[in-house]
């Protein structure tokens, strides 16, 4: 059973950085497309950064291009996404997501989620 944990939210200042995991289990970590979304109140669930394993291609939204990191550390089965520079448009519910065969960063091609960690920029 495919099981997926966020932790690392809170509150910082805009400029400030956080560092997101994701702790996964009941699966192997480098056999799937690992996801990172975001959701504000209102507004659809969007991708973030992911990453596939057929390629280890990296995905990032180009409004965090250059300031978000997604790696992994498949011995650990932990997914990470290092945030800097964060925005106050940042603010939001993020979540990590898995499936086997996603290619793009679409919500609709995962399927396990996460419960989702706030992560709000304030000053």
């Amino acid at each position: 059973q495919v099981q997926l944990a966020e932790s690392g939210g809170g509150l910082v200042q805009p400029g400030g950085s956080l560092r997101l995991s994701c702790a996964a289990s009941g699966f192997t970590l480098n056999y799937y497309s690992i996801g990172w979304f975001r959701q504000v109140p209102g507004k659809e669930r969007e991708g973030v950064s992911c990453i596939r394993p057929s390629d280890n291609t990296t995905y990032y939204a180009d409004s965090v291009k250059g300031r978000f990191t997604l790696s992994r550390d498949n011995a650990k089965n932990m997914v990470y996404l290092q945030m800097n520079s964060l925005k106050p448009e940042d603010t939001a519910v993020y979540y990590c997501a898995a499936n086997p065969v996603a290619i793009e960063c679409y919500v609709s091609e995962y399927d396990s989620w996460g419960q989702g960690t706030q992560v709000t920029v304030s000053s």
